[in-house]
């Protein structure tokens, strides 16, 4: 099982949980998994285009991955990375 730690800025869509689990074969896919289970979690990480937010960063086992086609294996950590901005 794939273990996804959340950020902050979506603890509301994960009713609080800052760590979910779930099958997948791919980031794309476990994003499709996560916005199933918690709708519009998605499109907070994602734009119209597939492509990551520019504040949202995804580290699969510690390194930085920048595509959503990284393969993913059962036994991976994926932490989702949310920038704070502000002035």
């Amino acid at each position: 099982m794939i273990r996804v730690a959340i950020p902050s800025p979506l603890f509301s869509y994960t009713g609080g949980q800052r760590q979910v689990e779930a099958e997948s074969e791919s980031l794309a896919a476990l994003l499709n998994v996560l916005d199933a289970r918690y709708p519009g979690m998605r499109h907070r990480i994602v734009d119209e285009q597939d492509r990551i937010r520019k504040h949202i960063r995804f580290f699969v086992n510690g390194e930085m991955v920048e595509r959503l086609d990284r393969a993913l294996g059962s036994d991976d950590e994926v932490m989702i990375v949310a920038a704070l901005s502000g002035g």
